[in-house]
């Protein structure tokens, strides 16, 4: 498996967001072969943490992009900031 962790900070409105992630991106996501699961995360004080996960690493990278087209297109105002994207191979689960 392949794990894709995104963090935003400064995020406006996350209640918003959230509404935005789940009706719009989530299934845009499930679409993605090899798609295992998705998590967003409000982290409190405007940050939030998504957390995706797929059989491999295209998968992976197919996440990623759409991720960034979806943010432009949908949340630019809600997550003004860039990600800290950090992405690797799962080692371990439980």
């Amino acid at each position: 498996m392949y794990a894709v962790v995104r963090r935003y900070e400064g995020v406006a409105d996350p209640a918003e967001a959230g509404r935005r992630v789940d009706e719009g991106f989530v299934p845009l996501l499930r679409q993605v072969p090899g798609f295992v699961a998705y998590y967003w995360v409000d982290a409190g004080d405007g940050v939030m943490v998504s957390t995706s996960v797929f059989e491999g690493q295209a998968g992976a990278e197919e996440s990623v992009k759409r991720a960034a087209d979806f943010v432009r297109d949908n949340l630019a105002s809600l997550l003004p900031n860039p990600p800290q994207v950090t992405a690797g191979q799962v080692v371990a689960a439980g």
